[in-house]
């Protein structure tokens, strides 16, 4: 408890908790598309299907303590130049934040989050893919702390080695 020895957890006079604070209050899906435009010439095709996948990553502050953190995957396979199958998912989550010190948020939107949210949206797609008469599609895990890394130096030599992102709406 806040009150037992060497917990480390700040307390003000009050008793209002101090300590950084950070939960998922909900996941869900924005939006879902499946499209399989060459049914049912598709399922006789004989040659393995190219995969492109996209995925992109956004934050927004809802209030001073709850954001919405985006993860966008977009998934395209192509047969001889014909698409066999698209899916684009847009799964996100609510998250409350409280004593989380501004030079940590955006890290935890950016990167934290989405590792958080990626094996719920990688499940999606591997079942919509299946219910969509192929094999299920199982997405590659992603590194997102690394690929926040990566944008971080980037941003920073863009911005005159400032080190700031830019504000994601």
């Amino acid at each position: 408890m806040a009150e037992d020895e060497g917990t480390g957890v700040e307390q003000q006079a009050n008793g209002n908790d101090t300590s950084p604070q950070v939960g998922f209050i909900s996941q869900y899906v924005k939006d879902l598309s499946f499209e399989n435009p060459n049914a049912p010439a598709v399922f006789q095709w004989q040659g393995q299907p190219k995969i492109e996948a996209d995925f992109n990553i956004g934050a927004a502050a809802l209030s001073d303590e709850i954001h919405e953190v985006t993860l966008r995957v977009e998934v395209r396979a192509t047969t001889d130049g014909q698409t066999s199958f698209v899916v684009d998912l847009l799964y996100a989550g609510l998250i409350g934040m409280r004593n989380v010190p501004d030079d940590q948020i955006q890290f935890f939107l950016l990167a934290e989050a989405p590792r958080i949210l990626f094996p719920f949206a990688r499940q999606i797609v591997a079942q919509t893919v299946q219910d969509g008469g192929f094999p299920p599609l199982m997405l590659e895990p992603i590194d997102f702390t690394a690929l926040y890394f990566q944008r971080a130096a980037q941003e920073a030599e863009g911005n005159g080695g400032s080190g700031e992102f830019t504000t994601l709406a």
